[in-house]
């Protein structure tokens, strides 16, 4: 059972050698449903960007591709590695152990429904030891009402709730980074 933090890490910022980007359900057939897509959806892509530029991996899951369609084109580009999912938890499905190596313990994760797919995902995840980051801006879900619900209960739980911009800093930790400029790009 998952209980906050237990002692099980210290408290620390995004490690980017340790992290591992994971996008839940961005699909095309679920994002005209998300209150404020737009903005959610740019965030994501910053994320996206940075991984890159950082070189960490980013993974994407779809729920139920024939019903909720394929991961929109603005983040699927980004993609190292797809997890097709039934199962709310993506945590859960055999592809799962495969693709997510113990050393990238540090999940930050953004994505949909923030009270549904990705709160499962993430109890998921700290479920498995893994230390969560939960990218508020860059979460949604068809209520405000529901999003909040989803990101408390996360916490709750003891992930760690972030902004897209704290994310970007924390992976490059100061601005002696040799992509700090490029980082400072995306949130400008």
């Amino acid at each position: 059972m998952v209980t906050p933090n237990s002692g099980r890490f210290p408290y620390t910022a995004v490690d980017a050698a340790r992290s591992c980007l994971l996008f839940v359900d961005f699909q095309t057939k679920l994002m005209p449903a998300i209150a404020s897509s737009d903005v959610i959806i740019a965030n994501a892509r910053r994320l996206a960007q940075a991984a890159k530029i950082l070189n960490i991996s980013v993974l994407l899951t779809e729920e139920n591709k024939a019903g909720l369609g394929e991961t929109i084109a603005e983040l699927a580009q980004f993609s190292d590695a797809v997890i097709q999912k039934r199962n709310f938890d993506a945590t859960k499905e055999n592809d799962w152990k495969c693709v997510v190596p113990r050393s990238q313990n540090d999940i930050v994760v953004a994505g949909c429904e923030g009270h549904v797919c990705v709160l499962q995902t993430v109890i998921g995840l700290l479920n498995e030891g893994r230390r969560v980051r939960v990218v508020r801006d860059a979460v949604g879900s068809r209520t405000d009402e529901n999003k909040e619900a989803g990101l408390q209960r996360a916490a709750r739980f003891g992930a760690d709730i972030v902004t897209t911009e704290m994310v970007l800093f924390e992976w490059i930790k100061g601005c002696d980074h040799g992509h700090f400029r490029n980082i400072l790009d995306l949130v400008k």
